[in-house]
């Protein structure tokens, strides 16, 4: 069994331990003593040395803990140090969650369903659908209001069946260990924690996600959440320098911005879509009919994209023409037909497309599909030239 030495005294930066068990390449040990937290409850692992080995993984294994090393361990007894400066933003971290997650269960009465610690920023899964901004606000507010309060934050044990009045139930048993902070919260946690919710340092809620029916929240604490909030003024700070702004009024200039770039992408594709049925009715009087009368237009194409769609209507919707359109990354096909051509494209098409192992279909005036490769474009350019043709002349019988 290894006793966790972070559970009493979460600020031990360094310690000794007898090897009580290893691997047979010394990599990975077992102590009888550890200040190492193991991954859980949403906490990363500590980092550090043993015996002056980097340690690269805390692993929990309900009575002990083994610490997986860099370079083999040879030593019976080591001296353990923890990377505290990690160790002490995880505690930040953790110790804000709790503050955060009563503070939303107290005023919003929305309980905590989940937490992560990560890398860079930290989320809590909320049971709310949503979370007005005005909500938002207040929690931070008051999260922080208890952070400059500097409220003592503690470590108990007690019997898990007695009446410990808990945020959230929880489903051990026997003696666990509880994280309260004065007047506010009482959890069952075995996270490492700081003593004071001054050492919490500022809470930013920075994001809020719609994840499910619930709502997740990013927020940073400490330095992270003071290091975060600098790199977003400095990034706000360069757009209003573009645009030659002051900060504050940047968001309203950025919004008419977006709106008239909006505006000026309806005016293009408007215009794209006029010049490109005007170029497909170009195409009209440039195709000579042929035997059976109709005017057939067959070309190869980049992409089907809408201006492409816009010149087969404006070919189509000339008298009695045909147009089809290839694009081979991806491959695809898109064909129509004049009212008065005799041929329904989708139907057509979609027949075709069956036999080439693709698929697709459409109306009687426009169809598209999709082809298994472009080694079959050829045989369906020639099957377009060839079977209008057919489904003309079986029309006219």
């Amino acid at each position: 069994m290894t006793e966790r030495l972070y559970y009493t005294d979460s600020y031990l930066r360094a310690f000794r331990a007898r090897v009580l068990e290893a691997s047979p390449d010394r990599c990975k040990i077992y102590l009888d003593r550890t200040a190492f937290y193991p991954a859980s409850g949403g906490q990363p692992f500590d980092v550090g040395t043993l015996g002056g080995a980097s340690v690269l993984d805390v692993i929990d294994e309900e009575d002990r803990i083994a610490h997986v090393t860099a370079a083999p361990v040879m030593a019976d007894e080591v001296d353990g140090e923890i990377d505290w400066t990690r160790r002490f933003d995880h505690m930040q971290q953790h110790t804000g969650q709790h503050l955060l997650s009563a503070v939303f269960a107290d005023l919003l009465g929305a309980p905590t369903v989940s937490f992560h610690l990560g890398a860079g920023s930290c989320t809590i899964d909320i049971a709310r659908p949503s979370l007005s901004s005005d909500e938002m606000a207040s929690v931070e507010r008051r999260a922080n209001e208890i952070v400059f309060e500097n409220r003592p934050v503690m470590v108990t044990f007690a019997d898990a069946a007695a009446d410990l009045d808990l945020r959230k139930p929880t489903q051990r048993t026997g003696t666990i260990r509880v994280i309260s902070i004065q007047d506010l919260d009482r959890s069952a946690c075995g996270g490492t924690h700081v003593h004071a919710t001054g050492e919490i340092g500022p809470i930013l809620i920075r994001k809020l996600d719609r994840v499910r029916d619930m709502v997740r929240v990013e927020f940073l604490c400490g330095m992270r959440a003071v290091e975060r909030a600098h790199a977003d003024h400095a990034a706000l700070s360069e757009i209003s320098r573009a645009f030659s702004s002051p900060v504050d009024e940047t968001p309203s200039l950025v919004h008419a911005q977006i709106s008239r770039v909006q505006e000026l992408d309806k005016q293009f594709r408007r215009v794209s879509g006029e010049l490109a049925r005007e170029r497909g009715r170009q195409l009209y009087r440039e195709t000579q009919p042929g035997e059976d009368g109709l005017r057939r237009r067959v070309v190869r194409v980049k992409t089907l994209n809408d201006e492409v769609r816009a010149e087969a209507q404006g070919f189509t919707g000339e008298a009695r023409s045909v147009w089809a359109g290839v694009s081979e990354e991806p491959p695809s096909v898109l064909l129509a037909c004049s009212a008065d051509s005799g041929i329904h494209a989708g139907q057509w098409l979609k027949s075709v497309l069956r036999e080439l192992g693709g698929r697709g279909g459409g109306s009687a005036a426009l169809a598209q599909g999709s082809l298994p490769s472009k080694d079959v474009v050829d045989d369906l350019l020639r099957r377009v030239e060839r079977g209008s043709r057919d489904q003309r002349e079986a029309s006219d019988k």
